[in-house]
């Protein structure tokens, strides 16, 4: 059984950043997936980015590529999604999950389904 706590949402301008924090309890493992989703009202919910807990294989959606960096703290159970050039369009609860099944697949990390466990996520608005 493992517990999943985000923080960092809040609201922001066009183009600013933002830092969210996971931080997982429980027994993990160093080849377990952990990725982040996001759910805006009225959509489906999305698996954006995903990494091992080892911090091997990061993997990210097109839609976020290139501004979202997933990390992990080596020394805590904490995974970061540090978010850049932030868009309207990116206003959304955004949470973490982990996937107990293995390291990140390319074919399979970036699916919903796959997840086991989910955190209760926090609330990301981008405004002007």
């Amino acid at each position: 059984q493992l517990q999943l706590v985000e923080s960092g949402g809040g609201l922001v301008q066009p183009g600013e950043s933002l830092r969210l924090s996971c931080v997982v309890s429980g027994k993990t493992s160093d080849y377990y997936t952990i990725g982040w989703f996001r759910q805006a009202p009225g959509k489906e919910r999305e698996i954006i980015s995903c990494i091992s807990f080892s911090g091997d294989s990061p993997m990210y959606a097109d839609s976020v590529k290139g501004r979202f960096a997933i990390s992990r703290d080596n020394a805590t159970t904490t995974i970061y999604l540090k978010m850049n050039s932030l868009k309207p369009e990116d206003t959304a609860i955004y949470g973490c999950a982990v996937d107990t099944a293995g390291p990140p697949r390319p074919a399979w990390s970036l699916r919903v389904g796959i997840y086991d466990f989910w955190g209760q996520g926090t609330q990301v608005t981008v405004s002007s």
